[in-house]
């Protein structure tokens, strides 16, 4: 079945991680990089790879974008991957002998999360199942800018995929900081919603309460901790963002 299936990433300055995407989808016939002005060397190091197909075009969300990547390739059935995730050696054997009953079949996989080397279970990254192998007649990414998602329809015939993909979500804790600058400027250009100062504060501290202690942070040591504590960043500058643009007007 791999060389009926596509795998999609979008790119952006990815160089430091994309070596071990791609690496780890060398037995697919075709993989789709559509990069989104890299200024490292992610466009070089994605065509040194010989399965690889290179497209360059303009970001705009993610949503939208990782659908035109989809669009981009030869198959229909499609594994969509983030730059910095890899297909674990027992994914790529299952879906190598994998046989959907239906276009309509969508694979759920598990997504393992590592800060820093280390995988994590706590916190809000444990039991991370997303939908990341479709066919594009019938599936696809919705339009959201940030945070997209593959919806299900009536006749979608779910499957958990039982092996994972890995995510090696943080290499140094300063991408935290990038991210939620990135994540929350995107929110800030298309959307108007947000709220008072005091409801803002309430809802971060919330965000780190939900991630620290009901979902087990404080269990996963200094990484559960940052893991809380970017939480709470992440919902404080998504709507204090929208709300300072409205206040200077």
């Amino acid at each position: 079945m791999l060389d009926q299936i596509s795998v999609v990433i979008i790119t952006r300055n990815a160089e430091q991680t994309l070596r071990a995407t791609l690496e780890s989808a060398q037995a697919f016939s075709e993989v789709v990089v559509f990069d989104n002005g890299s200024t490292d060397g992610t466009v070089a190091l994605a065509r040194s790879f010989a399965n690889v197909a290179v497209h360059e075009g303009e970001f705009v969300g993610f949503g939208p974008t990782k659908n035109h990547a989809v669009a981009l390739a030869t198959h229909d059935w499609v594994l969509s991957l983030d730059a910095d995730e890899v297909v674990s050696a027992e994914l790529a054997q299952s879906l190598a002998t994998w046989s959907p009953e239906s276009e309509y079949v969508v694979g759920e996989i598990r997504r393992d999360n590592y800060l820093m080397g280390e995988h994590v279970r706590r916190g809000g990254w444990g039991a991370d199942w997303l939908i990341r192998l479709f066919h594009r007649k019938h599936h696809g990414f919705n339009d959201n800018p940030v945070h997209e998602f593959v919806p299900t329809q009536a006749r979608t015939q779910l499957t958990r995929m039982a092996d994972p993909i890995q995510h090696n979500a943080i290499q140094h804790l300063g991408q935290f900081l990038t991210k939620i600058d990135k994540y929350s400027e995107i929110r800030r250009e298309t959307s108007s919603k947000t709220y008072p100062p005091a409801v803002i504060f309430l809802k971060s501290l919330f965000a780190f309460v939900r991630s620290y202690f009901i979902r087990g942070g404080v269990l996963a040591g200094w990484r559960g901790l940052v893991i809380a504590w970017n939480e709470a960043n992440g919902v404080f500058f998504k709507y204090m963002k929208v709300y300072a643009d409205r206040a200077e007007r």
